[in-house]
């Protein structure tokens, strides 16, 4: 395996996680619910992780803040423009499924 420094993987993660995001918004047709059934999170955990990570670094940033830096948009605008309700059979998966943090 390529030894890679500590910057180099710094940059590589910065920008697969940069790649991530983009994909996220391009595929505003995958609800939030449906992330969190087949792969246990979410944009709104993904928010969390980086919000989280911020503060670890002694950043002050809000949840609306963080949540705008992952969904491109404010959070409301987002729901309002993509977010249906979820299924009885989405809401059941998610019952199941439902990770402990949430």
């Amino acid at each position: 395996m390529t030894k890679l420094s500590e910057e180099q993987k710094r940059d590589l993660e910065a920008a697969a996680f940069r790649r991530l995001v983009g994909h996220l918004r391009e595929r505003s047709d995958v609800q939030n619910i449906d992330l969190m059934n087949l792969a246990g999170f979410c944009r709104n955990c993904l928010s969390n992780w980086y919000r989280e990570a911020a503060e670890a670094d002694g950043i002050a940033l809000s949840k609306e803040e963080s949540r705008e830096i992952v969904y491109g948009m404010p959070y409301d605008e987002w729901r309002a423009r993509h977010q249906s309700e979820a299924t009885p059979e989405q809401k059941a998966a998610f019952a199941v499924n439902r990770p402990k943090d949430h």
